[in-house]
């Protein structure tokens, strides 16, 4: 699987975000379910305002709970917990 170009562009911006110290976390509701999520923000300046662009939030618990990687074994799949584990 290949990764998209707008998640590479978001992803090398926020690595110039943080390399030059722009970066911010910040407390958000979840415009969806109105749960509170801490999200990671590039921070930038226009007109001397500064503005926060949103990149993603951090995972609640145990982040290796939240996401399937890809299987080495299959290029096209990923990981899968095994049978009585957590999806």
């Amino acid at each position: 699987m290949s990764i998209p170009s707008y998640a590479l562009t978001n992803f090398q911006t926020l690595l110039r975000a943080a390399g030059d110290g722009n970066l911010a976390l910040m407390e958000c509701l979840d415009a969806a379910t109105g749960i509170p999520r801490y999200v990671i923000c590039a921070v930038g300046r226009d007109n001397g305002d500064y503005v926060f662009t949103p990149f993603g939030h951090l995972a609640d618990g145990n982040p290796y709970d939240a996401y399937l990687p890809p299987d080495p074994d299959d290029p096209q799949g990923f990981v899968r917990p095994e049978t009585g584990e957590a999806p």
